[in-house]
């Protein structure tokens, strides 16, 4: 089994799919935070939802409120369950540091449980890839914890690390994006809420 675990190109949850959506199916942690955050958003908005996993629930439940969703997940089984559990929005299996994001630009962009489980440099990579798939006013909502650290994930065994809410912030603002607000869920997960500029913003003064 370590052997298959560390082949598995999509952060280990490929060998453990069967499981984390077992798990999954059971839990509603984080539902209502994205939830409200989403409902700042446009009604219809094209999201995309990086580690979307099998859909459930966060992408199932922004489909029911009407929002367009575009998962990316690098499992194969977790994609494919995407396809059924969520039918009206798009998937596709690709790993998110080498994904195309759909070869468009979004205006909202969702990465729940997922950016602790990169390498730190491509935690860093990703939130400026994000940025650059974001269309100017574009939001990005990610969780992470603001403690910087390492940890073994719970169901796969793999390191999972933390940056610390001093390299997000900072990864943030080289991005080119800036903090709106952080908040914490029930499952007491930290989330970073960050928008993209406005182009044309002028600052007035005197």
């Amino acid at each position: 089994m370590r052997e298959k675990i560390e082949d598995d190109t999509a952060n280990g949850y490929e060998s453990f799919a069967s499981d984390y959506m077992a798990r999954r199916d059971q839990s509603r942690i984080g539902v209502a935070t994205v939830r409200k955050w989403a409902g700042s958003l446009e009604p219809g908005t094209a999201i995309l939802d990086l580690g979307c996993g099998h859909g459930v629930p966060v992408s199932r439940a922004l489909l029911d409120d009407g929002f367009t969703i575009y998962g990316v997940d690098a499992s194969p089984s977790l994609a494919e369950a995407f396809g059924k559990r969520c039918p009206e929005g798009q998937v596709v299996c690709e790993p998110v540091e080498k994904s195309s994001f759909f070869d468009r630009k979004f205006d909202a962009a969702l990465a729940s449980g997922l950016m602790f489980l990169l390498p730190a440099q491509a935690q860093r990579d990703l939130i400026a890839k994000v940025a650059l798939a974001l269309n100017p006013g574009g939001r990005f909502l990610f969780s992470a914890p603001t403690e910087k650290g390492a940890w073994r994930d719970v169901l796969t065994g793999r390191e999972s690390l933390s940056l610390g809410i001093e390299a997000y912030l900072t990864a943030i603002s080289d991005a080119g994006l800036s903090l709106l607000a952080q908040h914490v869920d029930e499952g007491e997960n930290h989330y970073y809420d960050t928008a993209k500029a406005c182009l044309g913003r002028l600052t007035l003064s005197g």
